[in-house]
């Protein structure tokens, strides 16, 4: 082809039927017009990752006529507002011109009343590059896409621990980790 797919799907597609997350008809459709979402923060790609389910093709993946390969990550400290920035190099490895959606997930720390999944994407950036190009992907954090809702207080808020950091090609496709710490 002349042009070089780098479209990234927005769902995830399961192996089998079984590894869907719908369990029950309460779940869906409902009973009575009433449908109970028992889920949480579980839907998606997150549902598949907090079971250890190996999709057939995950969140984010794509196809390409290149490749490409991550490296340099660089994670700022924590600002005074827990504003954090995330930095990476991507570079095109391949032999064509090509364009990849480098994608940003972050674990937050456990919480024993608020379960969260193991990742959830938090930022994404399309970069296209030449054949042996490199780039500098630079992902700002800032405290709101850092935090989680407080049902008792009815407010967002940044738990203090230890934030993992995944650059990736896809949610399953983690090519850089690393972690830091919010006090």
């Amino acid at each position: 082809g002349k042009v070089n797919p780098s479209g990234k799907l927005p769902i995830t597609f399961p192996k089998r039927d079984q590894d869907l997350p719908l369990q029950s008809t309460e779940q869906y459709p409902g009973v009575n017009d009433v449908a109970h979402y028992s889920e949480g923060l579980l839907v998606g790609y997150r549902w598949y990752d907090a079971r250890g389910i190996e999709p057939l093709f995950p969140f984010g993946y794509g196809l390409s006529y290149t490749t490409f390969a991550y490296k340099d990550l660089k994670i700022t400290e924590p600002t005074d507002n827990q504003d954090v920035t995330v930095e990476f190099t991507v570079t095109n490895t391949g032999q064509r011109a090509g364009a990849e959606v480098a994608q940003l997930y972050v674990g937050l720390p456990s919480l024993p009343k608020v379960p969260q999944p193991p990742r959830q994407l938090k930022g994404f950036r399309r970069v296209e590059l030449d054949p042996g190009q490199s780039v500098q992907v630079k992902i700002p954090l800032n405290a709101r896409s850092l935090s989680y809702w407080e049902v008792a207080s009815h407010s967002w808020k940044v738990a203090p621990g230890t934030y993992k950091v995944s650059a990736a090609a896809s949610s399953r496709d983690l090519q850089l980790n690393g972690t830091f710490a919010i006090k």
